[in-house]
C-alpha cells in the first residue's frame, strides 16, 4: 500500500495535523490509531477547560475532540482504528517491495529512496506495510510508572497511575478506592484529586517531590485549594504498607538533592495511591527511525517546520514535548500538517511568501540560564513564515524575571514576567524581518534574567 502522508496517532495532534494537511491539498493520507475510537486521551477528560484559545469557549475533552472528529468526517479523511504501528523505517536506496513470488508491475514493486515504511497490524488485515512519502509523528505520551520511581515496599492492589484511575472513573464507572494519597502534582494528578473527591473519596494528601508544583496554577486553586486538599512540596512516598491491598503510605520530606530526610516520616492510612509523576513522549518509533532526540524533552529535535532531522518526518503534540494546554497541541499540529503538505508539494515553506531557492542554514536556538529547552530547536529565517512561535519551559520558579532573546549574544528583546514556573509553558514570537535583517546570524539564545 502506498500513501503520500501517514499520520501516526488519532488524538488531538493527529486530528489537527490531518485536517490541516487535507485543507492544504493532500488527499492521499491516512490516520493510524491504535485505540478503538478517535480522540485519544481527550475521551476520558470529561472536565471542562478545553478550547478557550481555539474555540473561545469552554468545552470538555470529548466535546473538544468531537469538533475535530466531525471535521475529519466532513473532509472524508480516511482512518484506521484498532491498528498498531509496530515499526517505522526509511529506505536509503531503491529496493524491491515484492517477495519474489508476486507478479507486480516493476515500477509499482520498487520502493523509492527516502520513502518511509510504516509497518502496521490489526485483526482484519494482519501485518502489512504502508509506503509513505511523509509521516507525521503524533503518538502522544504515557505516564511514568511505579517501576521508574524506585519506591520500596510490596506490590499490593490499589496503586494506579492517575490516568488509569481517570479512565476507570470517567469511562468505566469504577472507583479505584475510597481513601487516596496522590504522589506528584502534575495536572492529571490535580484533576483526579478533585474528581475522586466529587465521587465521594477522601483525598488525604498530594505529595510533590519538587519544591514547586508541576501543574497549572489554576488547577492547584480549583482542584486542591477549593476542596481543602493539602499539597506538601518537597515530599515523597518512601514506603508502601500492605501486601494484598494498600493499607498506608509513608511520606517524608526531601532535601535539595531529593533525598528523604530522616525523622520526617509520616504514615498516612489509605487504600489507594495514585501516581502523577510525569509524562514520557511515546518515541519508540522515532528511535527506530533514528530521529535525533532532545534529551530534555525526550522528543525529537525539530526545525521551524516541525520537521525532524529525517526529511519528510514531522512531529507535533505531546510526542514532541509535553504540553499543558490541548489548544497549543492543536495549533502546533496544524502547523505540522501545513508543513507536511508543503513538503509533499515541493514548496520550500508553508509560508505564502516563501521564496524558492532562498533556503539558508539552520540557526540553532540555545536554551540557557533557566530555560530548559525550546521548540523548535533551530530555524531557517528564509523558510519560516512571517512569524515563528517558539515555545519553552523554565527549570525553576522565577518571580519578577525577564525572558531575554539574543542574536549572537546581543539582546534583541526582553519581556518582563511576574512569575515563571516549570508547569506553565511559555512562548515568544519571532519575526522573520528581524531575523533576516540581522547580518551574520549564527545563534539565537533564550535565557531568564532576574530583575
Amino acid at each position: 500500500m502506498k500513501k503520500e502522508l501517514v499520520i501516526i496517532g488519532g488524538g488531538p495532534a493527529g486530528l489537527a495535523a490531518a485536517i490541516a494537511a487535507k485543507e492544504n491539498g493532500v488527499d492521499d493520507l491516512v490516520i493510524i490509531e491504535r485505540d478503538g475510537r478517535l480522540g485519544g486521551i481527550l475521551n476520558q477528560c470529561i472536565h471542562n477547560g478545553f478550547g478557550l484559545h481555539t474555540f473561545k469557549e469552554e468545552l470538555t475533552g470529548p466535546e473538544y475532540a468531537g469538533r475535530y472528529i466531525d471535521k475529519v468526517l466532513e473532509l472524508g479523511i480516511p482512518y484506521k482504528l484498532n491498528t498498531m504501528v509496530v515499526d517505522l523505517t526509511q529506505v536509503s536506496e531503491d529496493t524491491d517491495a515484492g517477495n519474489g513470488n508476486e507478479k507486480t508491475d516493476e515500477a509499482a514493486s520498487r520502493v523509492q529512496s527516502g520513502s518511509k515504511l510504516v509497518t502496521v497490524m490489526n485483526r482484519q488485515e494482519g501485518l502489512y506495510t504502508i509506503e509513505a512519502k511523509a509521516v507525521i509523528l503524533a503518538m502522544g505520551c504515557r505516564e511514568r510508572s511505579r517501576g521508574a520511581l524506585n519506591i520500596p515496599g510490596y506490590r499490593p492492589a490499589g496503586i494506579y497511575s492517575a490516568g488509569t484511575a481517570q479512565r476507570y472513573v470517567n469511562m468505566e464507572g469504577r472507583m479505584p478506592g475510597k481513601e487516596v494519597v496522590i504522589l506528584g502534582s502534575g495536572d492529571i494528578g490535580l484533576i483526579m484529586a478533585r474528581r475522586m473527591t466529587l465521587e465521594g473519596a477522601k483525598v488525604k494528601l498530594v505529595a510533590e517531590l519538587m519544591p514547586y508544583s508541576g501543574g497549572l496554577k489554576r488547577n492547584i486553586v480549583q482542584c486542591l485549594d477549593d476542596f481543602g486538599i493539602p499539597l506538601k512540596l518537597s515530599h515523597t512516598v518512601v514506603d508502601i504498607k500492605g501486601k494484598e491491598r494498600v493499607e498506608a503510605v509513608v511520606v517524608a520530606q526531601v532535601d535539595e538533592r531529593s533525598t528523604p530526610i530522616p525523622g520526617t516520616e509520616e504514615e498516612i492510612a489509605c487504600d489507594t495511591l495514585l501516581l502523577s509523576c510525569g509524562l514520557i513522549p511515546e518515541n519508540e518509533l522515532s528511535g527506530n527511525l533514528g530521529v535525533e532526540m532532545n534529551p530534555v524533552t525526550n522528543g525529537p529535535r525539530v526545525n521551524e517546520s516541525l520537521e525532524t532531522d529525517k526529511e519528510g518526518v514531522f512531529a507535533c503534540g505531546n510526542v514532541l514535548h509535553v504540553h499543558d494546554l490541548v489548544d497549543y497541541v492543536s495549533e502546533e499540529a496544524t502547523q505540522a500538517g501545513k508543513c507536511a503538505a508543503a513538503y509533499l508539494q515541493g514548496r520550500l515553506s508553508a509560508g505564502e511568501t516563501a521564496e524558492p531557492g532562498r533556503a539558508g542554514k539552520q540557526i540553532p536556538i540555545r536554551a540557557v540560564d533557566g530555560v530548559r529547552y525550546t521548540v523548535p530547536a533551530s530555524l531557517d529565517p528564509h523558510r519560516m513564515e512571517e512569524t515563528q512561535v517558539v515555545r519553552f519551559r523554565v527549570g525553576n520558579v522565577y518571580r519578577d524575571a525577564a525572558v531575554e532573546v539574543s542574536f549572537n549574544g546581543k539582546v534583541v528583546s526582553s519581556r518582563k514576567k511576574k512569575a515563571l514556573a516549570p508547569g506553565e509553558m511559555e512562548q515568544v514570537i519571532l519575526k522573520k524581518t528581524d531575523l533576516e535583517q540581522f547580518e551574520g546570524l549564527e545563534e539565537i539564545t533564550f535565557a531568564i534574567r532576574r530583575s
